[in-house]
């Protein structure tokens, strides 16, 4: 019996040959720099505007591997993992993770995310941000703490890893782990797409539930008044994977955070008040509160949004703020409400490291900069430093094993050129030349990868790539 997600990944790099975890063979066993892409026939979805934006960054690129691994990534979600389609009388989009035939309301929502600005010019874009948003509202209604989805809604056997967990499973959800930024992913991904078109279609009345939704959710997680419905427990030997106390969770005390039981890396909280998580709900019930006034005159929800990031922001202050060796705040990772506070950083998002990212904070903000700073150090248990790069990784893939997500997070939040350039020469030598971001690598070794086909990697190192262009062309020219 398989489970956990680690398992099954695994069991699909044996019988793969090793290309999921293991030794590939170098790029010279493949014809150098030939695309990776589908053949346009089978390709999932296409887009002419992002395929004009392909060929503009591209010309920019003066270095030809790091060109061929742009054009090979930057397109990878809506070449691979986009599912069109009708449901319920309206436009559905449904988007696999790459490899796992599940949509996370996270990682669907960060994997299209760099074409958001394209799609005022791009009706097919259009079309899918519609049934995104239409399919994350009906996700949300089916179960606002569920991290991921199946493609049919109505079916009712999840992942084989989650077939045994002791919680409320309902049809079509594909796994249960409450997650706080499986409710902020796809607010941010719906204020971009209406400020980027001014598009009211996808927010109908379906939307506005699954948004009111959020918010009682969120209310219901402060655990004012006891722990909620909330639990979830999972035979497993990876401990990561379930959850103390009978399901609900380690101890806590109600100060006006909201609780999460798993980090965006579906990993288990040590301290259930994730502080980054927390950070991301504030700035995405602000925007959720925008949306509402601005779509449907909603002042009084609106105002409901607006008290509750007032309420969560005053006790992160008061609770997720410690201190560096010098004396100077910093944010905390994790923390209880007790006074124990957990400093550590895990590549995925939002982590310290992708704050300003995410829009929880100005990039410049110097408390933002220190924790950043020093989630790049040895201060962090999770930071990897080896022959073939320095990066950050998390429990998820264990010690050693650098996450590409990490590195190509800090070259997004960077406005130093050094700096960036060193994170373009690590994201281009460590693909183990197969031309595509992978989940994690081994701080020595990048052919020992995990994860081939890992979407969310792959676009957002094609959205680094767009980025630099835009703003520090001479770096591409000379990369």
């Amino acid at each position: 019996m398989i489970t956990t997600r680690r398992a099954l990944l695994k069991l699909m790099a044996a019988t793969a040959g090793g290309m999921l975890l293991g030794r590939v063979p170098t790029a010279r066993a493949a014809s150098r720099h030939a695309s990776h892409r589908p053949p346009p026939g089978q390709r999932r979805f296409a887009s002419p505007a992002v395929e004009a934006l392909i060929a503009r960054t591209r010309a920019k690129i003066g270095d030809p591997e790091l060109a061929w691994l742009f054009e090979n990534c930057y397109p990878n979600t809506l070449d691979t993992t986009v599912q069109l389609g009708s449901l319920g009388g309206k436009p559905d989009t449904f988007i696999v993770t790459g490899d796992i035939d599940a949509m996370w309301l996270r990682d669907s929502s960060a994997q299209v995310w760099p074409y958001v600005s394209l799609a005022a010019h791009d009706e097919a874009l259009r079309r899918l941000f519609r049934g995104l948003i239409h399919r994350h509202a009906r996700c949300i209604s089916i179960d606002p703490y569920a991290n991921a989805f199946l493609p049919d809604p109505r079916a009712k056997t999840p992942l084989s890893w989650a077939q045994h967990d002791l919680t409320d499973m309902r049809p079509g959800v594909a796994e249960r782990k409450w997650e706080i930024d499986s409710l902020c992913y796809p607010i941010r991904l719906a204020h971009a797409y209406w400020q980027a078109t001014g598009d009211r279609q996808p927010f109908d009345d379906d939307w506005r539930a699954a948004m009111h939704a959020v918010l009682a959710t969120f209310r219901q997680q402060q655990r004012r008044h006891g722990p909620g419905p909330y639990r979830f427990q999972r035979p497993s030997a990876n401990p990561t994977d379930t959850q103390f106390l009978g399901g609900y969770g380690q101890p806590t005390r109600a100060v006006g955070l909201i609780h999460a039981m798993f980090r965006p890396s579906d990993d288990a909280c040590v301290y259930p008040l994730s502080i980054p998580g927390n950070l991301f709900a504030v700035s995405s019930l602000r925007q959720l509160a925008r949306l509402s006034i601005a779509l449907h005159d909603d002042r009084t929800f609106a105002g409901e949004c607006t008290a509750l990031a007032d309420e969560v922001e005053q006790a992160l202050q008061e609770f997720g703020v410690m201190h560096d060796e010098q004396g100077n705040e910093i944010w905390a990772y994790e923390v209880d409400g007790y006074g124990n506070q957990l400093f550590m950083d895990d590549a995925n998002a939002p982590g310290l490291s992708s704050l300003a990212y995410l829009g929880c904070c100005p990039g410049d903000n110097p408390r933002y900069r220190r924790s950043r700073a020093l989630a790049w150090s040895p201060r962090n248990p999770y930071f990897f430093q080896g022959r073939a790069a320095q990066g950050i990784g998390g429990p998820h893939e264990g010690l050693r094993m650098i996450w590409p997500m990490s590195i190509i997070m800090r070259g997004l939040s960077s406005d130093d050129d050094g700096e960036i350039r060193q994170c373009l020469h690590w994201l281009k030598t460590t693909h183990a030349g197969t031309g595509f971001m992978h989940e994690a690598f081994d701080q020595d070794d990048p052919a020992h990868f995990t994860r081939a086909w890992f979407a969310w990697a792959n676009t957002l190192f094609g959205e680094l790539i767009v980025q630099v262009a835009a703003q520090r062309p001479e770096l591409l020219r000379h990369a």
